[in-house]
């Protein structure tokens, strides 16, 4: 748990127009250590997804410093960061992004195809993530054919198939009622309890509590969290 994995400092992102500099995030100093199970709440447009995003190295900030495992990577190439996300990250979505023209197993087995694997390696790998899951036995069937709840068991699989760093998920209940929810977030919760470290973005309050370290955004700034639910209790 004292092993740093991912370590932002001073960390902004601007999105640059004509007329005016809008900044999505503002100077954030953040460490996810091995292990860590970190919720990211706040309103809509605070920039959660924004820094999820940079987490995973599908956007790059504008300044500051970004390590992951000690190395430095603010300022990747576009192929040294499509590289080291596959290496490094799952990502669960909200809207599952699974290709409903092919199986459970090819949608699960698709970072592994990136990474050339051998094809039985493959196999008993995705056996492994549907198994961890509960969905073995849908491994034939197409997105299509499964319940919402069912999809994102699935995307989890797939997030899981390339041994990631860090699960990286992006308001993963946002399209689930709250049974379905609540049975994603105890898959979440059983593999954190195993040794995975997740970092999640949700404006679902009894969500983000089940985390055993609560961050909270506003206007792109890391706030105290604690202030924020004391505000909110006397309001």
């Amino acid at each position: 748990m004292n092993d740093i994995t991912l370590k932002m400092k001073d960390i902004s992102r601007v999105f640059s127009a004509e007329e005016m500099d809008t900044y999505a995030l503002r100077d954030i100093n953040l460490e996810i250590c091995r292990g860590d199970f970190v919720s990211i709440a706040g309103p809509s447009g605070c920039g959660k997804s924004t820094l999820l995003s940079i987490l995973g190295l599908l956007d790059a900030p504008t300044t500051g410093t970004y390590a992951i495992e000690g190395a430095d990577v603010s300022r990747l190439s576009l192929s040294e960061a499509a590289y080291m996300r596959n290496e490094k990250f799952g990502f669960i979505f909200q809207s599952f992004n699974l290709i409903d023209e092919i199986s459970v197993f090819d949608n699960v087995a698709l970072p592994l195809r990136y990474r050339r694997n051998k094809v039985p390696d493959m196999e008993q790998r995705v056996t492994q993530c549907l198994q961890k899951v509960n969905m073995l036995h849908r491994i034939r069937h197409k997105p299509n054919q499964l319940s919402g709840g069912q999809q994102q068991r699935v995307a989890i699989a797939r997030a899981l198939a390339g041994n990631p760093l860090v699960l990286l998920a992006d308001e993963p209940t946002g399209n689930l009622d709250s049974r379905t929810g609540d049975a994603v977030m105890d898959v979440l919760a059983q593999l954190n309890s195993e040794g995975m470290t997740i970092c999640m973005v949700t404006h679902e309050v009894r969500y983000a509590d089940m985390a055993n370290r609560k961050l909270h955004l506003l206007d792109g700034r890391m706030i105290d969290a604690q202030a924020v639910i004391r505000e909110e209790v006397t309001a």
